[in-house]
């Protein structure tokens, strides 16, 4: 996988605004503006019943705005999760510094709140059905329009003294408040495509505690909860909300980043990028859905199959290698990956069915990503080779391959 790198990373003193301004009042002729929220609110211990209590985002059923010094990011290629839209937000306590690491999730300091809010846009003319479909009006630095968005759940992770805590919570359909959810929630939706298609009907699982802990405890031997998308190469990208500007070089020029090096920061393919070689977007995807469980310490370690970033080894990447303990997750087939032949590789399988049994991943997705499917399908259609004496002794063995991962 090629990685681009960053460099030159003096931002323009002009481009920054202060984070203060991330929450604009809405003041119309002749009306007062809103009144100030309460500051964000860091709970050292115990699990506070509703989101509200945190301060961090603040709803009043038509606006979803970002509290004074919440600080928006994105990813360059983001986790599936049955098409929802994502609003990712940080906080940290005024005066601190996150410490960059270039390939981990960067250290946090205590008191460290991360929102991942799930939403999608309303089908016109239906408040209850939601869209398919990408980037809408509503959408904003300024927070959510409610009239054409709808909130599903808002999941934290809060580093305490002892380590990062996750809190699901589910919003009410007033969408003024969300409500802790440790136990989990499945919420009923009617997903309408533009293509015309018939509506998709589903329940979306919100996870419960030990879900949560399933994806982000990525080292196997410690099971501590960690961050999964602010590391380095995910936020290594155009900031949205600041044209002009690189997300680490203004978190940095914020005084929020430590360490942030001139150059040589790895940054993922955007999956949205048609300019960007096929091979990368493949990998970015398969590393930021699959590669925090599938790594040499994540909890899918055992499998043999590791689709982190940082994997080049073609036979770990699943090239011609038999499934270790897929049951019956192998629809059959021999090899995790068979060059060319998508079709006939266990990844390609897994990744396209809902069967409990065999889907991945096992948790976060009712439906199928059919673009992300496309894109490892046309990737393992661009290897060539073969393997040799399926079902076999030799089976692991590939023949006459060249490999383009």
């Amino acid at each position: 996988m090629k990685w681009s790198v960053l460099s030159g990373v003096a931002v323009r003193a002009a481009t920054l605004i202060t984070l203060s301004a991330l929450v604009l009042p809405i003041v119309g002729c002749g009306k007062a503006s809103a009144p100030s929220p309460a500051p964000v609110s860091f709970h050292a211990q115990g699990q506070p019943a509703r989101l509200s209590d945190w301060h961090v985002l603040v709803a009043d059923g038509g606006h979803l705005r970002l509290n004074a010094g919440v600080e928006p990011y994105a990813l360059n290629t983001a986790l599936f999760s049955d098409y929802a839209h994502k609003l990712r937000t940080i906080w940290m306590p005024p005066g601190t510094k996150a410490k960059y690491d270039a390939t981990e999730a960067f250290d946090f300091p205590v008191g460290t709140i991360i929102s991942k809010t799930f939403y999608y846009p309303r089908a016109a003319g239906d408040s209850d059905a939601v869209l398919r479909a990408p980037t809408q009006p509503g959408e904003s630095r300024d927070g959510l329009d409610l009239t054409r968005m709808r909130l599903i759940e808002t999941r934290l992770l809060v580093r305490r003294q002892d380590g990062w805590v996750a809190l699901p919570y589910v919003w009410n359909a007033e969408q003024t408040d969300a409500v802790l959810a440790r136990a989990g929630d499945s919420v009923p939706l009617e997903m309408r495509v533009a293509d015309g298609r018939p509506a998709h009907r589903f329940d979306y699982q919100v996870p419960d505690a030990n879900q949560c802990a399933g994806c982000h405890a990525t080292d196997n031997s410690t099971r501590a909860i960690q961050p999964i998308g602010p590391r380095a190469r995910h936020l290594n990208r155009d900031d949205p909300w600041h044209p002009g500007d690189n997300q680490l070089t203004r978190m940095a020029a914020l005084g929020r980043l430590d360490g942030l090096p001139a150059s040589g920061i790895a940054r993922n393919a955007r999956l949205d990028d048609a300019a960007a070689p096929l091979a990368d977007r493949a990998r970015a995807y398969l590393d930021v859905n699959c590669g925090h469980c599938h790594s040499p310490r994540g909890p899918a370690d055992t499998s043999g199959l590791w689709l982190d970033a940082g994997t080049q080894d073609p036979i770990r990447l699943g090239r011609c290698k038999p499934p270790i303990a897929a049951g019956q997750g192998t629809g059959d087939h021999t090899f995790d990956i068979v060059p060319g032949k998508p079709e006939d590789s266990i990844l390609v399988y897994r990744m396209d069915s809902l069967d409990p049994g065999a889907m991945m991943p096992e948790v976060g997705r009712a439906t199928v990503d059919e673009e992300g499917v496309a894109l490892v399908r046309d990737w393992i259609r661009d290897w060539v080779g073969q393997c040799s004496g399926a079902g076999d002794a030799g089976a692991s063995r590939p023949v006459n391959t060249a490999l383009r991962p």
